[in-house]
């Protein structure tokens, strides 16, 4: 059996990692604090932008006095003009599980960023890069839009293609530049249900309508928590990572005088949903993910008893995906 190991490769053995995964505005955060408590655990963030200092509100940040004193690991770690990368959050963030577990303490992963989440617990490759393969792909997409060149991928690659939104530009560049670069296909790097960190994945869903009513109380209570001020303030820093985040670059949006706010809180409703799906859509490929509802009153009971099947080795695979709600 695998072990939990720092980014030097150095294995610390200790209990299987805890992570809580799924869709946005679930109780993700909630839960994982609970478990942390009941479990003597620290957390380990696995939400790409709650990475950044500032940017608080727009993430749903516990705030620190929310967190009640449990340690939280990859909150607060980059500037908002840093870019974020996989990579360096896997050194990261496996050196942080590493550290809790040699406090004999329980590693508790939350976060709906599904590549991060995978990237510190899976067997992941992580092909190089090059700034200037990666510029040209870029204004390639930009001049002949990226259904072009995901046309292209499925050319060089079929099964990376298949795997890749045809409008998430972002990612068909990114493929596209590992083919360039390495003359092998994308879909050779990418990762397997395989831990490296052994865990067990609680998944949270619940109702598609419910889940959309949540969403938009949620971005009502962000616009009264101070949202716009809080873009305002950070604008003149913001990176390219940071300024693409779901709320920010709608409000930026507002700043720069290009729409009202009342159709920015709208669009953020709208983007955030369809964000939601796409993360529902990630973790529900993968079948290690045991999920529950999110409205359950015994929620909590029911994610230990799942900690302490994981821990006594007789966890069952949860197997296909008709174990999902809103399907």
């Amino acid at each position: 059996m695998t072990v939990p190991v720092t980014a030097a490769g150095g294995p610390v053995v200790g209990p299987p990692v805890v992570a809580v995964v799924g869709p946005t505005a679930t109780g993700k955060s909630d839960l994982g604090l609970a478990l942390a408590l009941a479990l003597g655990g620290e957390v380990v963030n696995a939400d790409a932008m709650q990475l950044y200092r500032g940017m608080d509100v727009g993430t749903a940040k516990l705030r620190p006095d929310e967190r009640r004193g449990v340690p939280h690991h990859q909150l607060d770690v980059l500037d908002v003009d840093q870019d974020a990368t996989v990579a360096a959050y896997q050194r990261h963030a496996r050196d942080d599980v590493a550290a809790v577990t040699s406090r004999r303490h329980r590693a508790v992963v939350v976060g709906g960023s599904g590549l991060y989440v995978r990237a510190l617990l899976d067997r992941i490759e992580f092909p190089p890069s090059d700034p200037v393969v990666r510029a040209e792909l870029e204004h390639e997409a930009a001049v002949r839009g990226p259904g072009l060149l995901h046309d292209e991928l499925a050319r060089l690659d079929p099964v990376a293609a298949a795997r890749v939104d045809r409008a998430n530009t972002r990612r068909v560049v990114r493929a596209l530049e590992v083919v360039r670069i390495t003359g092998r296909p994308y879909s050779a790097t990418l990762p397997e249900h395989v831990y490296a960190v052994p865990a067990v994945q609680i998944g949270l869903d619940c109702d598609r309508a419910v889940l959309d009513g949540r969403i938009e109380v949620r971005v009502a209570r962000m616009w009264q928590a101070g949202l716009v001020a809080e873009v305002r303030a950070l604008a003149p820093r913001l990176g390219r990572t940071a300024a693409r985040a779901v709320g920010y670059a709608e409000v930026l949006e507002v700043l720069r005088g290009e729409t009202t706010e009342e159709a920015a809180r709208a669009a953020v409703v709208a983007g955030t949903r369809r964000l939601a799906r796409r993360q529902m859509s990630w973790f529900g490929r993968d079948p290690r993910v045991h999920w529950l509802d999110a409205r359950d009153p015994d929620l909590l009971d029911r994610a230990l008893a799942l900690v302490a099947a994981a821990d006594a080795g007789a966890l069952a695979d949860p197997g296909q995906r008709d174990r999902r709600l809103g399907s």
